[in-house]
């Protein structure tokens, strides 16, 4: 039992770390990218091809002068950051990382915990999200990061509902809530005569889940909560030093766990074609880490998806945000949940 529990903070302490350098290099990528769509250079001062420029800007922050507006509510002017930094950095507790490991003799699970509502989990911490942007926002007494606020909250709630639409129908044909089940159902990538994953058993509800998660991680072209040419700097305007940071970390590690979830959810989390014959050849220690590696590279790919959208299209009006979400993805939520029953009752009954 002690072996386990020090795995057990290991693996914490480590998925804390990554997540954190996961933020922090996503802020160097995002600039990179923008400047290659854009013919420019990037950063490329702070050491070579300026990979050092993640910490020059984390101590930047460190050493920014600390400001409190003088008819801001101090107490919840800093709970605000730390709200958004803390729901952010604890989604990643139930997100399998890979296949359980043997480690001198030692069974280890890239899992902090498996609960049997990890999907519920996820939607739960996710909905605490917004009351850091909220509280920040109100307590700044700030009209501009009010709105905001109020915009971020409407604009999550909105797609809460599409997205936990779209979740049902991929809930029906998987039979559980919990992740670390609905990887291993998606184990290889083909079985029974047809892929394993679940993007190919419900496009339509990874197409709608991802359009949510552009929303709820406040991305371009969702990004109207902080939209500068209408509210200065959004619900974080009056935010400097650490505090402005910590809001700017949270976007990036919900980017992360976002892409973690998508992945996990449709792609097939750590699982990969030839997967079998791979740990058979290298071994239960390092055949688990090939799937890890793996599902890193599924992270990553949708971070640069992410990124992509971010400097390709432009920013949403705000009804027409409202009306994808309440007249469109909602809609075609519900059409998914209705089709995917359709089909899979015929299925059953034709002895599919």
């Amino acid at each position: 039992m002690g072996t386990d529990l020090i795995f057990r903070i290991v693996l914490i302490v480590v998925i804390f770390l990554i997540s954190l350098v996961v933020a922090m290099y996503s802020t160097y990528a995002e600039r990179k990218i923008a400047a290659f769509f854009q013919d420019r250079i990037g950063p490329n001062r702070a050491g070579p091809w300026g990979i050092l420029q993640p910490l020059a800007d984390g101590g930047k922050m460190f050493l920014k002068e600390e400001i409190i507006p003088t008819n801001a509510t101090s107490f919840l002017f800093i709970v605000g950051p730390c709200l958004a930094i803390l729901t952010a950095c604890i989604g990643s507790a139930v997100i399998p990382w890979g296949q359980k490991m043997v480690i001198g003799g030692h069974i280890v699970d890239l899992q902090v915990t498996d609960i049997n509502v990890g999907v519920l989990y996820i939607f739960g911490v996710v909905s605490l999200g917004v009351y850091g942007v909220m509280i920040g926002g109100w307590a700044s007494n700030n009209k501009y990061s009010l709105l905001g606020a109020i915009r971020a909250a409407s604009q999550n709630i909105s797609y809460e509902i599409s997205m936990g639409l779209s979740i049902i129908a991929l809930l029906m044909l998987t039979g559980t809530l919990s992740l670390k089940e609905i990887a291993e159902q998606q184990h290889g990538f083909w079985a029974n005569g047809w892929f394993s994953w679940n993007f190919f058993r419900q496009p339509l509800g990874f197409l709608i889940f991802i359009v949510c998660a552009f929303a709820e991680t406040n991305r371009t072209p969702f990004d109207l909560p902080e939209c500068e040419t209408e509210l200065v700097g959004g619900y974080h305007t009056e935010y400097s030093s650490m505090k402005l940071g910590f809001y700017l970390f949270a976007e990036y590690i919900n980017m992360f766990i976002s892409s973690a979830v998508m992945a996990t959810l449709y792609w097939g989390g750590y699982n990969y074609p030839g997967m079998d014959w791979v740990t058979a050849h290298v071994g239960p220690a390092i055949g688990p880490l090939i799937g890890t590696v793996v599902l890193f590279a599924k992270i990553f790919l949708f971070i640069f998806f992410f990124m992509w959208v971010r400097w390709t299209i432009p920013r949403f009006r705000y009804d027409q945000l409202m009306d994808l979400g309440w007249k469109i993805l909602i809609p075609l939520a519900i059409a998914n949940i209705v089709l995917t029953g359709v089909v899979s009752t015929a299925l059953k009954h034709f002895g599919f």
